[in-house]
């Protein structure tokens, strides 16, 4: 079930004009080298709304920018509601100064959390060459 806030990112869709260039999921998943299931789920998230004509999906400019901005989010470690929550703010406010102060506190807690990650992950490496010299220890003992 999603959440009440992205039904308000279909609702600020913006419909493509005749001139305006407009893009099959087909053409997208190529460029972005994603499934269109992919596609169809950040649609179903409320992330990108395309319009349809018949069964058609037809996705504009602007859902294509948004499909960039999700995937690099998802490289920066951002949650499909991170995204979706700037989306919002972006989409309430172009002026962008709230967005960019919400995304700068993203972006410090990403840092922190990386940083804990890399913690954990100095640990792990300091108890497995731990173990390895134990089993070389007693690999050479058994050996001699």
């Amino acid at each position: 079930m999603k959440p009440d806030n992205q039904t308000n990112f279909a609702s600020s869709a913006k419909i493509p004009t005749s001139n305006e260039q407009t893009f099959s999921i087909s053409e997208l998943a190529k460029e972005f080298d994603i499934t269109t299931r992919s596609i169809r789920f950040y649609e179903d998230q409320g992330l990108i709304t395309p319009e349809r004509n018949g069964q058609t999906r037809i996705y504009s400019k602007r859902d294509k920018v948004r499909l960039k901005l999700i995937l690099r989010g998802k490289r920066l470690g951002f949650t499909l509601a991170e995204t979706g929550r700037l989306f919002e703010l972006y989409d309430a406010d172009k002026s962008s100064a709230k967005q960019l102060v919400t995304m700068l506190d993203l972006i410090s807690e990403k840092k922190a959390d990386l940083s804990q990650q890399m913690d954990d992950i100095k640990v792990v490496l300091m108890e497995l060459v731990t173990a390895e010299r134990r089993c070389r220890d007693t690999l050479n003992k058994i050996d001699e």
